[in-house]
């Protein structure tokens, strides 16, 4: 699924305020660099899902026979081709 750039900036700013409130935590840079470095990590992890799904995707199309999209046997496929892919990055 992609994302848009100002739901990923939306995010980043809930992390960056979330953070900023909690007492635990303490800011040695300013909000902007911490909500740009958030920004920065949340695409980095969707440009990863994105592969991983793509990935698990060409499995199933790489099987000898044709499988539907959607069906039973494509999701269980998915899944299992998908946590391969975790586990192969090792997330």
């Amino acid at each position: 699924m992609r994302i848009s750039r100002d739901k990923v900036n939306k995010v980043a700013h809930v992390i960056s305020d979330a953070l900023a409130e909690t007492d635990q935590v303490d800011f040695v840079e300013d909000r902007n660099t911490i909500r740009l470095e958030i920004r920065k990590i949340l695409e980095e992890l969707l440009n990863q899902e994105a592969k991983i799904d793509a990935a698990a995707k060409q499995k199933i199309e790489s099987q000898k026979r044709t499988i539907l999209e959607g069906s039973q046997e494509w999701d269980i496929l998915y899944r299992k081709y998908y946590n391969e892919e975790v586990k192969k990055l090792g997330v």
